[in-house]
């Protein structure tokens, strides 16, 4: 996710991955240390969901389905993300996804 995405999130803390030190790790560990100082994770990668195990993580995950990771690919999407971090349980995915979902 880019890191100007938090200037649309102003409401939320927002830390990346490489500002945590956590740039090496792989999904098990990541989900592990971020449930440790987070409450929510929000990810591009839409294979996480279905390679680890998420309800004994205890963090939510808000994975954004978009064509890339651009500024003008993700604004549009800023009212669902709000929602879907706000209301995500632990151990629970959320997808967020254009309306028209035609990702080429």
């Amino acid at each position: 996710m880019p890191r100007k995405l938090r200037r649309d999130l102003p409401e939320f803390v927002v830390r990346t991955a490489q500002e945590e030190g956590w740039s090496a790790f792989k999904n098990g560990d990541l989900l592990t240390r971020a449930s440790q100082a987070f409450d929510v994770l929000v990810t591009t990668d839409q294979r996480m969901r279905f390679q680890q195990n998420m309800p004994r993580f205890g963090i939510g995950v808000v994975v954004i389905e978009s064509r890339d990771t651009r500024l003008i690919h993700l604004r549009p999407l800023l009212a669902q993300m709000r929602d879907a971090i706000a209301t995500v349980a632990p151990g629970q995915v959320v997808i967020v996804r254009p309306a028209s979902h035609h990702l080429t």
